[in-house]
């Protein structure tokens, strides 16, 4: 896709106008929600630890909590069907990306995950911004809308909640919150916090809030509620034409938050993949593979690398990016499919241990306060 094309799609992801109601009758499918059989958001969680340089260090017994709060999540651009827009089939793509970026979060909240008619990867790099296109960007929203309006009405009963979300699944968060969540105080009071990562979301210059969201505000502390966190993972210079980390509008910026230090300046994060391999023979499966991260042996189902990569929001050159360092001999990553997209396809996973501390602690402030 050429970074005009790109560039476009961008603006019509995150600024198209209010979707259409979902087509009367339809009912949400959902990918994970509690009591599910095979739910893909609820594995073991026993987790191995190793050095930057695979050595393993130990394992962690992780026995699964009774979460008092709900996890939202919406998933990026990962459908491999042949059409431009995704049906509502539950494909091997779906449950692998769910385990890859929202399984983890199970321990503390109960995680609903619906499908929605995406648009595809065919989709993605079809070649133009058509009025087809446009359409189909509408109707993957409105299921979204759908999807958390169900939520609320039919699971939610007052509980707190995290939203979660990636790529094209933090364009319509993004979207989801301006429009349904931050005009409404009843409904950012139930807001525990927002992971939205590697979906341009943007800030007034030097501020944390006033450009996607008049409220809600970047969270700059643990204890800090209804806030979010965002980042676009880049490991080099961030290109001119990059598809990540530059504002569109005027006097926006895109936000970078660094999980492992909110208040700012470098840390070390703690990066956490399944065990499992991505779903062999799909396009995310084999681009995956392609970035180089290396999977030592383990009996368990998770694999953790502290001390691997340290991480620093960076504005070099007007992108505002998390930048990471491999530390300790850790392998250096592969931008997949070129160095316009950096590290997007280890957004979710490459401080995933932060995030889950973060999200942990946040939900016990929230419960505290409430």
């Amino acid at each position: 896709m050429g970074t005009p094309r790109a560039l476009l799609l961008a603006v019509v992801l995150a600024a198209a106008p209010a979707a259409a109601p979902a087509a009367a009758g339809a009912k949400t499918v959902w990918l994970c929600k509690p009591g599910m059989r095979a739910n893909p958001c609820k594995p073991g969680l026993d987790t191995t630890r190793f050095s930057p340089t695979g050595q393993r260090l130990g394992i962690d017994r992780i026995d699964r909590r009774r979460p008092r709060v709900d996890c939202f999540y919406v998933y990026p651009t990962v459908s491999d069907q042949p059409t431009l827009q995704a049906s509502r089939r539950i494909d091997p793509e779906l449950r692998s990306i769910a385990l890859y970026q929202a399984a983890r979060y199970s321990r503390d909240c109960r995680i609903y995950a619906p499908v929605y008619r995406q648009l595809t990867l065919n989709g993605l790099f079809a070649g133009g911004l058509t009025p087809a296109i446009i359409d189909i960007t509408e109707r993957a929203y409105g299921d979204v809308r759908a999807a958390w309006r169900a939520y609320l009405r039919h699971h939610n009963r007052g509980r707190g909640v995290v939203l979660i979300g990636h790529s094209q699944g933090t364009f319509w968060l993004r979207r989801l919150i301006r429009e349904e969540i931050d005009p409404r105080r009843k409904l950012r009071r139930r807001l525990v916090s927002g992971v939205l990562l590697g979906g341009n979301v943007t800030v007034r210059r030097g501020r944390d809030a006033g450009g996607d969201f008049r409220h809600v505000r970047a969270c700059r502390s643990d204890r800090q509620l209804g806030c979010v966190v965002a980042f676009s993972t880049f490991d080099a210079p961030v290109p001119p034409d990059a598809r990540f980390g530059r504002a569109i509008e005027p006097g926006l910026e895109v936000l970078c938050t660094n999980p492992a230090a909110l208040g700012g300046g470098e840390a070390m994060v703690e990066a956490v993949f399944p065990r499992a391999p991505f779903e062999p023979g799909t396009l995310i499966g084999l681009a995956t593979e392609a970035v180089g991260f290396t999977r030592p042996a383990s009996t368990t189902p998770w694999l953790a690398f502290p001390g691997s990569y340290s991480a620093r929001c960076s504005s070099d050159h007007g992108a505002h990016v998390l930048q990471i360092t491999p530390r300790g001999g850790a392998p250096a990553l592969n931008a997949v499919p070129d160095a316009t997209w950096g590290l997007h396809l280890v957004d979710a996973n490459i401080a995933l241990g932060d995030l889950e501390r973060l999200v942990r602690r946040q939900a016990a402030a929230y419960l505290r306060s409430r």
